[in-house]
């Protein structure tokens, strides 16, 4: 199992009563000691106003904010847990993804959800559809982005969905990662989202599960990958350890213990924000102690 690291970005509201320039240059520091502690991946949210409640405070937005951290790292891999597809258009999306991927060297991985934060998409005027139209939206975007970062420059995609078409769309630069840029589906629903992921993705990113939760979820997830004839070991799992866990927030045994339930799932990654990295270097050290300790790979 490796380790991702998300970086403070304001979003949960580590950046309170922080100056913006002062707040981007913690964000760009924290992404570097992530990549010097041996972090495989680096990611941001994809919101747009602070969680809870909508609040006058920070919130860096993640496409602009990942295209700087390619430019300020080295190693790392990148990526959203997730964007929300109803907040930009598919083949734009697929656009931008390819294009970080050549700022970055090929470190870019695009991950993707149906998107949940009804005050956001209020807000920018993205009304808010039915979560059966949300998926339905998800569905037809991981077809355009499928087709757009398919390999090859004289590729065009073509697709007509209900929610989003594409029609002899060109995008160049495709992604230079040799085996082309990875997804990530983002999400819990068993029988719409895990069957979008076992279709579409490289990997499925479950959101706050606990390890009995999730030993109760994989024969779930093998299933939708085995309806379609896939080999449930090609659909990688990562794991979303949300902010406010104890176990997580927590340096020491119980942290530890809960990073070696996830490994003995074989949980493909794990990512977490640690709020307290915005104020403390401490904070990743200790993470990356106890991530040692439990058996996660940590990059040299």
């Amino acid at each position: 199992m490796k380790l991702g690291v998300i970086v403070p970005q304001g979003w949960t509201g580590e950046y309170d009563g922080w100056e913006p320039d002062r707040a981007w240059a913690r964000t760009v520091e924290v992404a570097q000691h992530a990549e010097r502690i041996g972090a495989e991946s680096i990611w941001l949210f994809d919101h747009f106003h602070t969680v809870p409640r909508p609040s006058d405070e920070i919130t860096f937005e993640s496409f602009t904010a990942l295209a700087a951290l390619a430019t300020e790292t080295e190693r790392v891999r990148l990526g959203q847990v997730v964007i929300c597809n109803g907040f930009r258009n598919p083949a734009l999306t697929a656009k931008m993804a390819a294009t970080i991927d050549t700022i970055s060297g090929g470190r870019f991985e695009l991950g993707i959800g149906a998107g949940w934060k009804r005050d956001e998409w209020l807000a920018y005027g993205y009304g808010f559809p039915e979560t059966r139209e949300r998926l339905a939206m998800l569905h037809d975007a991981l077809e355009v982005v499928s087709r757009m970062l398919e390999p090859g420059r004289e590729v065009h995609a073509t697709y007509e969905g209900e929610h989003h078409t594409v029609s002899g769309a060109r995008n160049v630069p495709k992604p230079i990662q040799p085996t082309g840029m990875p997804i990530m589906v983002g999400g819990n629903g068993p029988n719409v989202t895990w069957r979008l992921a076992a279709r579409y993705a490289d990997e499925l990113n479950v959101d706050g599960l606990s390890p009995d939760e999730l030993r109760e979820a994989l024969p779930t997830i093998r299933s939708r990958c085995e309806e379609i004839a896939r080999d449930p070991d090609s659909l990688a799992v990562s794991v979303h350890v949300w902010w406010g866990t104890e176990e997580w927030k927590t340096p020491g045994a119980p942290r530890r213990d809960l990073l070696a339930a996830y490994a003995e799932l074989g949980v493909s990654r794990i990512m977490g924000l640690l709020q307290a990295a915005a104020a403390s270097d401490e904070a990743l050290e200790a993470l990356a102690d106890d991530a040692r300790a439990a058996g996660v790979e940590l990059e040299a």
